[in-house]
């Protein structure tokens, strides 16, 4: 086959070495032409002239790899398939041809799910449009407790094309089960998927300049559920996820089953006197609970975990006693699991005060879920606003407010919001966005903030304007924390 590849970044990449290793011949376009782009191209010419020990397939078997950059807008002569990076748009001049064409677009998940043999790893699917890479890893964590040989994949960062076509030296499977995060850019493309099991975590306005309407968004997450043939998971506190499952044409068999902050139904799991309880995969979920774990093994030693990072935990538990993992797993793989930087992240208690890095809440829905873990805040917030109105974080927010700081290109938007809904709290708006802003807004933080209170970085909006991505953010504020206990000391 002519495949063409759309896209030259990390799964364009993989799917064009996976194609090729296979046989296909493969075109990739790329609407960039710098130093970045020309280094990837000549990094796969190289690997399909010369046969990298790093690549998929034979060196023998391979119909070779063309990269065309500077024109992802042309569909190349002869396309038998598109096979899309997942943040191109469904818009796109060149899927636009391919349909004109009569040529099939689908995603590299589409490629990988297609590719599995008839021994394939089970995959536990995770999506949502806040928490999905915590839960793959807390999931991840759970399956490795039970001695299961797994990896999180996907959305996470590895590309899923390359673990499913991998195999050991004997030609058996390497993997149990995969834990897989899934956008919804992902889900948009890969319409034969077809999971053991799968949790839609929440659901939000986001992405939505993508697919075009909220509609549209819930839609492609909805898509995780389709064929399920054990369990499709949703959340009890937001019924849209409950509405997917409801619209989901699953296998005979499978169930629904739900996770709540509260005391958990039949079929649910839930929390009771600081326990995670299973009332879903025991024998009598009338009259029966099994438990599985305290709140305080999730993530032990950093604190008591935030509301939502126990939602994590409870569909991350969810999905692997859907797999049929035992209760004590549960509870060792949360021990065990330790949350990535930038989420939710203690950096340090000053005078009293604690520091808090949630950089990774880049929309308002991650910042309400983060507001909603402590008491009273300093809130440091403010960034690329991708869209978003913030009037009903700040409505929600307000009562726990002690003070907020302002950075970033679209912080007007939150000032306004704050004027319209908490007109009472002190704004400190700075009138800056260069990476120097984070160690003046921590010091102004610091002044608003009294014993017992928490700083929180929780900027609901993206970090482009001042940084290069989230962690660099991340990493600003927590510098300048520890420029103030390097004063006090």
């Amino acid at each position: 086959m002519h495949i063409t590849v759309a896209g030259l970044g990390v799964s364009g990449s993989s799917a064009a070495r996976a194609l090729a290793g296979l046989g296909a011949r493969v075109t990739v376009v790329d609407g960039g032409d710098g130093d970045k782009q020309r280094a990837a191209a000549a990094e796969l010419e190289e690997w399909a002239a010369t046969g990298s020990a790093s690549g998929t397939g034979d060196a023998g078997h391979r119909a070779g790899i063309t990269v065309r950059l500077g024109d992802g807008d042309t569909l190349p002569d002869g396309t038998d398939l598109v096979v899309t990076s997942p943040g191109w748009k469904p818009t796109s001049p060149l899927f636009t041809a391919a349909a004109a064409a009569g040529v099939d677009v689908v995603g590299d998940v589409e490629i990988a799910w297609r590719l599995r043999g008839p021994d394939a790893a089970a995959w536990l699917g995770v999506t949502g449009t806040n928490g999905k890479t915590t839960t793959v890893r807390m999931l991840a964590s759970i399956l490795e407790a039970e001695g299961l040989h797994t990896m999180a994949v996907g959305n996470i960062g590895t590309p899923i094309i390359d673990v499913v076509l991998g195999q050991g030296k004997d030609g058996a499977r390497l993997y149990d089960v995969l834990a897989v995060e899934l956008s919804s850019y992902q889900l948009h493309w890969a319409p034969s998927l077809r999971a053991h099991s799968a949790a839609v975590l929440n659901l939000a306005p986001d992405h939505l300049d993508w697919h075009g309407s909220m509609q549209a968004y819930a839609a492609d997450k909805g898509r995780i559920y389709e064929g399920n043939t054990v369990a499709c998971v949703y959340n009890v506190a937001d019924k849209a996820t409950e509405e997917l499952v409801r619209a989901a044409d699953v296998e005979e068999g499978c169930r629904a089953i739900g996770f709540t902050l509260g005391t958990p139904g039949p079929s649910q799991l839930g929390v009771v006197e600081g326990l995670l309880v299973d009332r879903a995969f025991v024998e009598n979920r009338q009259k029966q609970a099994q438990e599985l774990a305290e709140v305080a093994d999730i993530a032990p030693g950093s604190g008591t975990p935030a509301p939502h990072n126990i939602a994590n935990a409870l569909a991350a538990a969810a999905l692997a006693r859907a797999f049929g993992v035992r209760p004590a797993a549960v509870r060792d793989g949360l021990r065990a699991f330790h949350p990535d930087a930038h989420r939710i992240q203690h950096i340090a208690d000053v005078d009293g005060v604690t520091y808090i890095d949630d950089s990774k809440a880049t929309n308002t829905h991650a910042a309400e879920a983060s507001l909603a873990a402590y008491e009273h805040i300093v809130w440091i917030a403010g960034g690329l606003a991708k869209g978003a109105t913030f009037d009903e974080l700040v409505q929600k927010s307000a009562a726990r407010l002690r003070g907020v700081v302002l950075i970033g290109a679209d912080r007007a938007l939150i000032r306004e919001a704050l004027a319209r809904h908490a007109p009472e709290v002190p704004v400190v708006d700075l009138d800056r966005t260069d990476t120097g802003a984070m160690s003046q807004a921590v010091r102004e933080a610091t002044r608003l903030a009294e014993p017992g209170d928490t700083v929180l970085l929780a900027p609901a909006c993206a970090s482009m304007d001042m940084f290069v991505n989230y962690n660099k953010r991340g990493d600003a504020f927590a510098d300048a924390v520890r420029e103030l206990t390097a004063r006090d000391h």
